[in-house]
């Protein structure tokens, strides 16, 4: 972990992200990215703090899984579900566009993030209900987020919103050809279910994502297409969201997103990423939520496999996901967490140089 670079909290990270979005609104020469980046963060800010109050008399609050690790338990009954705070003013500002823009390519997009936002609405809610850590069954969960990114894939690919070229840099990328259906099928539930699971500590989600969605902006700017510009802008406004968000869900948190907010801003990360053709760098820049996804993957095959071996299942990590394994070796979760957002804006910038030379 780093180890030398002290009380990097969530002030630092918003200083940080707000610097870096004035150094590109002036090296673009458009200052409407900070303004909506910065409004969306005091929209945020005050859709947050009033759906606390909300969310506390309704009591919609978390449980916590019994196989986790035995700290958390004292985040039973934390207010969860913040994800609708998230995504209503989101989804607002997109169909506001959609409408005035008539554009095929922001309509899709608004199709999928509502069916993930109500597939993660449902998972919260039969989860408070049922008085579990589980709402949806995973085969339901992975069979309904399938139904919404296949509609969505193959719309996009019949009008060719979809490129099967991947873009690696200006001069070359990757034909994938008819490859490109997986592909992004990988990418849009991947990416969706990768965020979910990053979820499981105070902050790291949401700081992430706030960094993501800067570095994914940024990129799409970076291509110089006028008609990509409007999903900068998307990305900026997510990027204030998710930071505003975070100055209530930093630890110790005082609330959750829920399935309802990380099933969301996956599914939006995926979406742009194939309509704007920025997945290859996307890849890069959720390194972070990628590296979560894969050591959950690697610890239920190890076991599975060691099970029917050795009749005894063996483990990698202490626990999956990494986050986790960290916990359980002794290090704190805030330091963990401010560690993961650092280590992700490393990503954040790597991407960019690399976008730059290649």
């Amino acid at each position: 972990m780093i180890g030398k670079i002290k009380n990097f909290n969530f002030k630092s990270l918003l200083i940080l992200n707000t610097f870096a979005l004035l150094v590109t609104s002036y090296f673009f020469n458009n200052f409407i990215l900070l303004g909506v980046y910065l409004l969306f963060f005091f929209i945020s800010l005050f859709t947050t703090k009033n759906g606390l109050k909300i969310i506390k008399k309704l009591k919609l609050l978390q449980n916590i899984r019994t196989e986790g690790p035995a700290n958390h338990f004292k985040k039973s009954d934390t207010p969860t579900m913040g994800g609708i705070f998230m995504m209503v003013p989101f989804l607002i500002f997109l169909l506001i566009i959609t409408i005035n823009l008539s554009s095929l390519k922001l309509f899709l997009l608004l199709l999928s993030i509502f069916g993930f936002f109500t597939t993660g609405f449902l998972d919260d809610y039969l989860s408070i209900k049922n008085k579990e850590n589980t709402g949806l069954k995973t085969k339901e969960k992975f069979a309904i987020q399938s139904i919404i990114s296949i509609i969505f894939i193959l719309l996009a690919y019949e009008k060719n919103l979809i490129d099967p070229l991947i873009t690696v840099s200006s001069s070359w990328g990757i034909n994938t050809n008819i490859f490109i259906l997986p592909i992004s099928f990988l990418v849009l539930v991947g990416i969706s279910n990768s965020v979910n699971l990053t979820d499981g500590l105070d902050g790291l989600a949401a700081g992430c994502s706030g960094i993501v969605f800067y570095g994914l902006g940024t990129e799409i700017l970076m291509k110089g297409q006028q008609e990509l510009f409007i999903f900068s802008v998307l990305c900026y406004s997510m990027s204030g969201i998710c930071l505003g968000f975070l100055k209530y869900n930093s630890y110790p948190a005082k609330i959750f997103m829920g399935d309802t907010g990380s099933l969301s801003i996956g599914a939006i990360l995926g979406s742009i990423a194939l309509l704007t053709n920025s997945v290859f760098t996307l890849s890069i820049f959720s390194g972070i939520f990628i590296i979560e996804s894969l050591s959950v993957m690697i610890q239920v095959s190890f076991f599975k496999i060691t099970k029917k071996l050795f009749h005894k299942g063996k483990r990698i990590f202490l626990m999956a996901p990494l986050h986790h394994h960290y916990e359980l070796k002794g290090v704190e979760e805030k330091k963990i967490v401010e560690d993961f957002w650092i280590i992700n804006i490393l990503l954040v910038i790597l991407g960019i140089v690399l976008k730059i030379n290649l």
